[in-house]
């Protein structure tokens, strides 16, 4: 889904292309990398996740964002359009219409597909670790019923939990549960595979 340009550019540079581009684009320590379309089933899981947590958070401080909105790793020089991400930072109980990038979320989420699962586990995973607001990442699969949260523990570090069909959805640090299926509503994903 991202093709490298290969382009040194500032964090200055990269927000004011931001700004005119059609395409949206991550940031990673000066290079910038082009986003392509996701498949319809990623939308569908975004969405679904998206709208079970908005629903959930209704009059508390905190805020789904889904994937139009930036997230800035100021210790890792970079920029992603995570699917879907959560914050509780003050500064965000009301947004502005110039709001554009949040700094300390407490949940992110992505959606994997072929051709980002690599950079989701490896290089996301490292960048987000190192977001001290950060409590949970979690990994969505879009070709299997299946999800992978990555749950801090103090200073201790993370654990990571697997969920499979039948397995309550829950995330800790937004009091959060959902049934595994209502994530997976209208993906034509059933219990052990893709529908045939």
């Amino acid at each position: 889904m991202q093709i490298a340009e290969y382009t040194q550019v500032s964090e200055e540079e990269y927000l004011a292309l931001e700004a005119r581009s059609p395409v949206r684009h991550e940031y990673v320590c000066g290079e910038v990398y082009a986003m392509t379309g996701a498949s319809l089933r990623h939308n569908v899981i975004a969405l679904n996740i998206a709208a079970l947590l908005r629903a959930h958070l209704r009059g508390t401080p905190c805020r789904a964002f889904v994937s139009d909105a930036k997230l800035r790793i100021a210790k890792a020089g970079a920029y992603y359009y995570p699917d879907v991400m959560v914050t509780c930072d003050p500064r965000h109980l009301t947004v502005g219409s110039d709001d554009q990038v949040v700094e300390a979320p407490r949940v992110v989420i992505e959606v994997l597909s072929t051709s980002t699962e690599a950079v989701d586990r490896r290089e996301k995973l490292i960048a987000y670790r190192g977001i001290p607001s950060l409590q949970e990442y979690v990994l969505v699969a879009q070709d299997e019923a299946r999800i992978e949260i990555h749950r801090r523990h103090g200073d201790i570090g993370w654990e990571i939990v697997t969920l499979v069909p039948g397995d309550p959805v829950e995330l800790g640090s937004l009091e959060f549960a959902s049934d595994f299926s209502a994530i997976y509503e209208e993906t034509g994903l059933v219990m052990g595979g893709v529908a045939g």
